[in-house]
């Protein structure tokens, strides 16, 4: 039998988490509305969701268990080549959409932006930039974002390192060594919490290496959860999680920022990724679930566009709160909704084109 068929007999006998897939859904929703509403809002203690852009470290803190689930018994024997190439299959298309999306809106934006202000080679060395991940923050009026064109493409240059990090790493590295790492990245998570008051850096070039910090923690943390198989059999279903995880998203602003987003990060969020892996769905919400996961990252990578729109035209317009509730709610929608066409027009045909050219090869 050859390494490819034991690996794909592999992946189909293993069990399938759709609770976590549902959670991670509900994270990148939730996401999308704290991006509109941090807009709106800039004054967090307005804002209903102050704590959604804790998601991203929900996001790397599955990622680490979602990793070390699919690949610890087979990366030895599929090669680190492998694992790269069926890393950027997986994530890369969607780096490149977003990219051509922002692209798209900041030239054509119908409520302003300032192209003009950017020559036609610089333009193309940010377009460039973005999708090849390539951090680049020179756009002053988009606050220095590391990927002007797409902002959430610093959490993906991040889960790529971190990736490279476990392909050569940690996927040989012992559950102790593990255990003494996520230690020291938990005590560099709460240093910057308390030095700047909050953990909401990472996305631009001031607060660049805030990134690495906050998923070298949540990745090792996911990881060492498969390890130790660290699961809670539970009854919460994925509506009494999904609750559980909102609270954190929509936890008051206050001045103990500097602690409750650490401790949320440290063992809120690990907590709830063991009590959703051993958690029993209902087939009821099963579809629901399935559903949301395969929409998560399609969403995340794609709403930003959108995001910057609304920028230009909350800066020009000035729309009151009745205004605001109707155009992100139908802005959520809507973006959901291109997130799932995306997906079946787009992302998975060309993951399929290029797994089977992978499989050839």
């Amino acid at each position: 039998m050859t390494v490819k068929t034991t690996t794909q007999n592999t992946l189909q006998s293993k069990k399938h988490f759709e609770i976590l897939d549902g959670l991670r859904g509900i994270a990148a929703i939730a996401i999308v509305v704290f991006h509109f509403m941090e807009i709106a809002y800039s004054d967090l203690s307005q804002n209903f969701i102050s704590h959604g852009f804790l998601a991203v470290d929900f996001f790397f803190c599955l990622s680490g268990f979602v990793i070390g689930y699919a690949y610890d018994d087979r990366i030895g024997k599929m090669g680190l080549t492998s694992f790269f190439k069926t890393r950027l299959i997986r994530l890369h298309p969607l780096v490149i959409l977003g990219s051509v999306l922002g692209l798209l809106a900041f030239l054509y934006d119908p409520f302003g932006g300032h192209p003009e202000l950017y020559s036609t080679g610089k333009i193309i060395v940010i377009f460039f930039s973005s999708i090849l991940l390539i951090p680049y923050p020179v756009v002053d009026e988009r606050f220095f974002n590391l990927f002007a064109l797409n902002a959430p493409s610093w959490s993906l240059f991040w889960e790529y390192v971190a990736n490279l990090v476990y392909a050569l790493i940690l996927f040989r590295t012992t559950r102790s060594i593990i255990f003494i790492l996520t230690a020291i990245a938990a005590i560099a998570l709460f240093t910057i919490g308390y030095q700047k008051g909050a953990l909401l850096g990472g996305w631009d070039g001031s607060s660049f290496w805030d990134g690495f910090i906050r998923i070298s923690y949540s990745f090792l943390a996911g990881l060492l959860i498969y390890r130790s198989n660290w699961i809670i059999k539970n009854k919460l279903g994925f509506t009494g999680l999904s609750i559980l995880l909102l609270l954190a998203f929509i936890m008051p602003h206050s001045n103990w920022n500097w602690l409750t987003e650490p401790l949320v990060v440290l063992f809120y969020f690990p907590l709830l990724i063991s009590l959703g892996a051993g958690a029993a769905l209902s087939e009821s919400l099963k579809k629901i679930c399935l559903f949301f996961g395969r929409i998560s990252y399609p969403l995340y990578m794609t709403h930003y566009a959108v995001i910057w729109m609304f920028f230009n035209y909350y800066t020009t317009h000035q729309p009151g709160p009745a205004q605001l509730f109707w155009i992100i709610s139908a802005g959520t929608l809507l973006l959901i909704s291109f997130a799932y066409l995306a997906m079946i027009i787009y992302d998975i045909p060309v993951r399929n084109y290029l797994t089977r050219k992978f499989k050839k090869g």
